[in-house]
């Protein structure tokens, strides 16, 4: 059997010794007894790998042993250990030494590892020291083990004061890699061994990392398929899921093996292979065992990938790539990720907390730390680890940041912003429902443009690829031809609104499937279920779709039949939103019938949006007329769409963003300097880039623009002009930006502008009110925030007034709530410019439109704008606690509070036994003080004495038990003021969780407990 298997050899440290190959076992087992003889062979697993593979192992050596002629017979012998981290201790080392004495091991035993990496590094430690050295083999039963623990010799333990700290440098003498083995690997972990995968192929090969990018969906359905007897042994019988799949695998290996040939002992270039891992390590000592290995190190990748960034050594395409590629492996990109966020012990994940783990890393041979830094996909800016200053990781691992005021260095500016979210999203839309192939330029990587791609591969509308090193995303259309997603899919849309509407309609042309439930559910985030959407769907439905809404009617989630749009004269309500119409535009070619879109309900929101899409439509091969008024000649809101079917042109080029411009714009409006934006002017497609015009030049600035290139260079600071009446109506996403400059423009308005009826330093903006359902009630956002800052405003139906202030005057050291929303965030940032200490918080919020903003406000490697930036750690995170304490001491003690039978003294056992904390009731600490029992004590002394005796045990256990103890309380705790005092100061630094049970459990079990 063994010499009918085919295996793929690579070397390692001069000598072929990783075997990869499917259903190895007798091919293991005959390489080993023929090639490593020994007295004694010993296999040590663990309980959950030994119940699959180990009676297979045992019967193979059974067999072969039998066979083998003349001499001593050797032995076999296994043992087997707890799974999980807690086996890889000293203790759990010396377990398995004390077997092999037992057993009278000798020097020449040749010990076997058979599991994950628990397992091939305890093992291995064991083999590096038992009897000063004996023989080992790795068999990696896990992805993870397969393409890292198990290669390259390191071996080691845990303690206490961290992971790995105590090992050795300890070769195999070979390694089996038995892709056979992950088809029993549950997805979450394969995944997790993916994480690893990627970050080879992110720090070597552009061309491996591509393959993962474009094939994730053929590699996870190489493990799902389990292969019958024993196919893919030979090649033969080798299918092309698992030729892949071992492709990847050798792959992987292959790198790590070249660098540990180079750099056995890690002096150097094997520093590469621990990108992810300097802040993967530390977030994994936090979060560990819930959240595995390969997660924490997916996100030490992206954070260190933004290191990278920050420094001006790597670009936003890499940090997407990577983003993208990671999140198709369902692997978390970000601490907010709600299976990290969700934790109790997340608490500690705070900077000063990760800093302080990563001062023992390995790795570090100073104060500095030492981090793999990209340069571009397949590449890194050292071959080895670059040491970086604290400051520089506390400011990515931030959750808030501050823009020190000050005058741009870099000015004049000259940059050019992201592409356009505007047109990204169009043109990945249009490009995906064309025929043939098309190539983006410049298109934004960001959140929103994310979720557009995810959601077309779900429906299977078109394939994405990239070129260019990450700059060219190359579109293969799918001629309009869409499927309902898998089976138990819904296409999650987070907040991203623009795709929500535009693949409302788009579903609705998914062709019917032979299931008939089948349906194309969309759903997002929370904020996404509050954003209207209900014109566009009854618009759809008086069409003929079949649209439900599945919680809140209007709004997200949707579920949608596959019948196709049907087409003809379709009546549209416009005053919400332009994106409904749009929405109705991009998908009315495939309509089974001509579509006639008419506009009702008032008047039409941001028409210039509504123009730009009709533009694009005609770039890729269809012709929107809109019809006029036949006595008049005036435009009517009506458009006729043709029938027909999108041609891609080989090349887009997105335009930059006209909305995102808008913010170092408005820098140098608010500190006198000059800044230049390519790749937007007059010509643009974009409303918002008219902003320089209409809004920039009135408030005083010099303002220069040609079709393709805007400059703006304000005026002395603290001499802005209020603009009296503005109807942002044509752009009202830069009503944020406009309504910060507001805020600080005191000098009266240019003749003919004045307000009538209000004083020379308002402005008045009007035609926003479409912006009270964005990501937030943007009007009221501003009005909220402003007024922190001191600055006075009033709300209007369709806009709000602002009365600007000067400088001097505003509040320093406020703090800015951003509502999960990029444009509040950017916006404010302006502000920060010139305000001291002005802190926006949910700095992440930016990813959605300009995932480096900071950076490139800040950034000196890069024609940016040069104000310096710091992180800051917010004191109060409602986030990381849900009862919204501002406890960062993750280590303070719980209090429990519950009725009798609630259960409280058992979750409480329970929750301290999960966190090795101590247990204490303050019912028999109350009976030890008094010497005398709660019932006695009440009817000798009455509830009110036995209330306040128990208000200063409350203190006493509070005072003597500050930190890793459960304290249980009985629920009567909360009926004295005294009481409820100490509990309500005490939550400021940890947490106090109330029992309750259903009162009928309750009867039930004190019924019980007294039968």
């Amino acid at each position: 059997m063994a010499s009918q298997t085919d295996v793929h050899k690579v070397a390692i440290l001069g000598k072929e010794s990783i075997h990869c190959g499917f259903h190895l076992i007798p091919y293991i087992v005959h390489t080993v007894l023929s090639t490593l003889p020994s007295s004694t062979y010993v296999l040590v697993t663990d309980t959950n790998v030994g119940n699959l593979h180990l009676p297979a192992f045992e019967g193979e050596f059974s067999t072969q042993l039998a066979a083998l002629n003349g001499g001593t017979r050797p032995r076999f012998l296994s043992y087997v250990v707890t799974p999980g981290e807690t086996s890889k201790s000293r203790e759990g080392k010396a377990e398995i030494e004390d077997f092999l004495l037992l057993n009278k091991c000798t020097r020449d035993t040749l010990v076997l590892a058979l599991g994950g990496g628990v397992i091939g590094d305890l093992v291995g430690f064991v083999a590096a020291t038992f009897m000063r050295g004996v023989r080992f083999v790795q068999i990696p039963t896990t992805l993870l083990a397969m393409v890292d623990s198990s290669v390259g010799g390191k071996t080691a333990i845990d303690t206490p004061h961290g992971k790995n700290l105590i090992g050795a440098f300890w070769q195999p003498e070979y390694i089996f890699i038995d892709a056979a083995f992950l088809e029993t690997l549950p997805a979450r972990e394969f995944s997790n061994g993916m994480a690893e995968v990627v970050k080879t192929a992110a720090i070597w090969n552009e061309d491996d990392f591509g393959s993962l990018e474009s094939k994730s969906e053929e590699i996870f359905a190489a493990i799902q398929t389990p292969s019958a007897n024993s196919s893919g042994r030979t090649l033969s019988t080798r299918s092309s899921a698992q030729k892949l799949l071992l492709s990847v695998i050798v792959g992987s290996i292959s790198v790590k093996a070249h660098i540990v040939t180079v750099d056995e002992r890690e002096t150097g270039l094997r520093n590469l292979v621990n990108f992810g891992h300097t802040i993967g390590h530390a977030i994994e000592a936090v979060v560990t065992p819930t959240i595995l290995h390969g997660e924490c190190v997916s996100v030490g990748m992206i954070l260190e990938a933004e290191v990278a960034r920050q420094m001006g050594v790597l670009g936003q395409v890499g940090v997407g790539r990577l983003t993208r590629c990671l999140k198709a492996y369902n692997l978390p990109v970000s601490l907010s990720d709600p299976k990290i966020a969700s934790l109790p012990a997340a608490k500690a994940l705070t900077v000063d907390n990760l800093l302080d783990i990563m001062k023992v890393d390995k790795k570090n041979s100073g104060p500095q730390k030492k981090i793999v830094i990209l340069s571009r996909i397949g590449a890194t800016y050292e071959q080895k680890a670059t040491n970086i200053d604290d400051a520089v990781i506390a400011k990515t691992l931030s959750e808030a940041a501050k823009v020190i005021p000050g005058t741009p260095t870099k000015s004049p500016v000259h940059m050019a912003t992201p592409g356009s979210k505007s047109i990204s999203n169009r043109a990945l839309l249009l490009a995906a429902l064309a025929k043939g192939t098309c190539r983006l330029k410049n298109l934004l990587h960001s959140d929103d443009t994310q979720v557009m791609m995810n959601a077309l591969v779900d429906l299977k509308g078109a394939k994405f690829s990239w070129e260019d090193g990450g700059e060219t995303l190359v579109v293969e259309g799918g001629a309009g031809i869409l499927s309902v997603p898998d089976k138990g899919k819904e296409v999650y849309l987070g907040n991203a609104g623009t795709a929500a509407r535009f693949l409302t309609t788009v579903c609705t042309l998914v062709q019917a499937s032979q299931v008939a439930e089948d349906r194309t559910v969309i759903t997002g985030n929370a904020r996404m279920k509050q954003r209207p959407i209900g014109p566009l769907v009854t618009a759809l439905r008086a069409n003929g779709s079949s649209i439900d809404f599945l919680e809140s009617q209007g709004c997200l989630p949707l579920s949608i039949a596959p019948a196709g749009l049907k087409g003809g004269h379709i009546q549209l309500a416009a005053s919400v939103s332009s994106q409904y119409v749009s929405s109705i535009l991009l998908c009315a070619p495939y309509a089974q019938k001509e579509v006639r879109l008419e506009l009702i309900g008032g008047q039409v929101i941001s028409q210039p949006y509504i123009d730009m899409t009709i533009a694009m439509m005609k770039t890729f091969g269809i012709t929107v007329t809109r019809e006029r008024d036949p006595s008049t000649n005036a435009l009517l809101d009506i458009y006729a769409i043709p029938q027909g079917s999108y041609t891609n042109p080989p090349t887009y080029n997105i335009e930059s963003d006209a909305s995102s411009a808008t913010y170092p714009l408005a820098i140098a409006a608010i500190t006198g300097t000059e800044c230049t934006i390519a790749n937007i002017g007059s010509g643009s497609l974009q409303g918002d880039a008219r902003f320089a015009k209409e809004v920039l030049e009135p408030m005083g600035c010099e303002v220069v623009q040609t079709e393709t290139e805007t400059t703006v260079r304000g005026p002395p600071v603290g001499t802005l002009k209020a603009l009296g009446l503005v109807d942002m109506e044509p752009m009202t996403d830069a009503f944020l930006t406009a309504s910060v400059l507001a805020a600080v423009a005191v000098a009266s308005p240019l003749p003919g502008r004045e307000l009538i009826d209000g004083p020379k330093n308002a402005t008045r903006i009007v035609g926003i009110a479409n912006q009270r359902v964005k990501e937030c009630n943007r009007i009221q956002a501003m009005i909220d925030q402003l007024a922190k800052f001191g600055v006075e405003t009033r709300e209007l139906d369709d806009g709000l007034e602002i009365y600007g202030k000067p400088i001097s005057e505003l509040q320093e050291g406020t703090s800015i709530h951003c509502y999960d929303d990029h444009r509040v965030a950017m916006a404010f940032s302006v502000l920060g410019a010139i305000i001291k200490d002005t802190v926006i918080e949910e700095k992440r919020c930016v990813e959605k439109t300009w995932p480096n903003w900071w950076d490139d406000l800040e950034n000196k490697a890069s024609p940016m704008i040069g104000l310096k930036v710091e992180g800051v750690e917010l004191e109060t995170s409602d986030s990381a606690s849900p009862s919204g304490h501002d406890s960062t001491n993750a280590s303070a003690s719980v209090v429990i509070i519950g009725m009798r039978g609630s259960g409280k003294t058992y979750i409480g056992q329970l929750a301290a036994s999960a966190l090795s904390w101590d247990f204490v009731d303050a019912d028999p600490l109350f009976e030890l003080k008094h010497q005398i029992g709660v019932r006695e004590f009440v009817q000798q002394n009455g509830w009110p004495a036995f209330r306040a005796a128990e208000a200063e045990i409350l203190k006493e256990l509070l005072d003597e038990h500050p930190t890793r103890y459960v304290i249980s309380l009985g629920g009567g705790i909360v009926e004295t003021p005294a009481s409820r005092d100490l509990l309500k100061e005490y939550t400021k630094k940890g947490l106090v969780v109330h029992i309750v049970r259903e009162i009928d459990e309750v009867v039930k079990y004190l019924g019980e407990e007294t039968a």
